[in-house]
């Protein structure tokens, strides 16, 4: 048996942090673009009208797979067999997301909210047909145990500015990271880079960034979010992640953090 990609995914998310734990929670913008074979460009005919595709991919940025998984949701932080979960990990990587189609320009197909990344190969493409692919009322078994524990997430006024600031300007969608690493089990030191500042507020990193929360009962407050570059580092003229042009600027224009 031997698989070849039809086309391949261009997006800014390019790490495993920037992917949405699911496309519906996104809110991101790409294209498909297809292989250069008027085949394929013939295929697209009749998908005006079609709000969503099932997208079949490969997970290439992984490699090896076990029985037993930790997702980032589960009851207890226990782990689960792979084939209950979507863990990307799997005897043979083949991804399945469902994300909806904008608009098709000949071998390019336009989608918004999905969990994929940049340079995803696509295998193939098929429409979502709402009366046969939606069972709504379906069990997910240990899923239902652990969104029970599920925290709410609050921003403050600051906090959105800082990442809606952020993601228009090139930088990772905070938002999304924050909906993946701090709706449950918020306080796992071994899986999240946390730490206490002064005031005894959480900071979590997402690369370059720090997010400042606070929990009470079962909400998260956001309030702030800091570049966590010091002077001195944004000074310098090195610059790993390619990045610290962005960070000047946020410090610029949001002089007090």
């Amino acid at each position: 048996m031997e698989l070849t990609p039809i086309g391949y995914l261009s997006c800014p998310q390019k790490y495993r942090f920037e992917m949405p734990r699911q496309g519906a929670f996104a809110n991101n913008v790409g294209r498909i673009v297809l292989n250069d074979d008027p085949r394929l460009a013939d295929a697209c005919h009749d998908l005006e009208g079609v709000e969503r595709i099932w997208v079949l991919f490969l997970f290439h940025l992984n490699s090896g797979w076990r029985p037993f998984v930790r997702p980032p949701v589960s009851p207890g932080g226990r782990r689960i067999g792979t084939f209950a979960t979507r863990a990307p990990f799997r005897p043979n990587p083949i991804g399945l997301s469902c994300v909806e189609l904008e608009r098709v320009e000949r071998n390019i197909l336009h989608i918004r909210n999905f969990d994929l990344l940049d340079g995803t190969p696509v295998l193939d493409l098929k429409p979502y047909v709402p009366a046969s692919d939606s069972f709504p009322d379906s069990r997910v078994g240990w899923l239902e145990q652990a969104e029970e524990k599920a925290f709410r997430i609050v921003y403050s006024d600051a906090a959105r500015n800082r990442i809606g600031w952020i993601r228009e300007n090139g930088g990772p969608d905070l938002e999304n990271f924050c909906s993946v690493q701090l709706a449950l089990d918020p306080f796992n030191r071994k899986r999240k880079r946390l730490e206490r500042d002064p005031e005894g507020n959480w900071r979590i990193g997402c690369r370059t960034w720090q997010v400042v929360f606070h929990a009470e009962e079962k909400r998260i407050f956001v309030t702030s979010v800091l570049s966590h570059y010091s002077s001195g580092e944004l000074a310098e003229e090195g610059d790993r992640y390619g990045d610290k042009m962005l960070h000047r600027e946020f410090r610029r224009v949001f002089p007090n953090e």
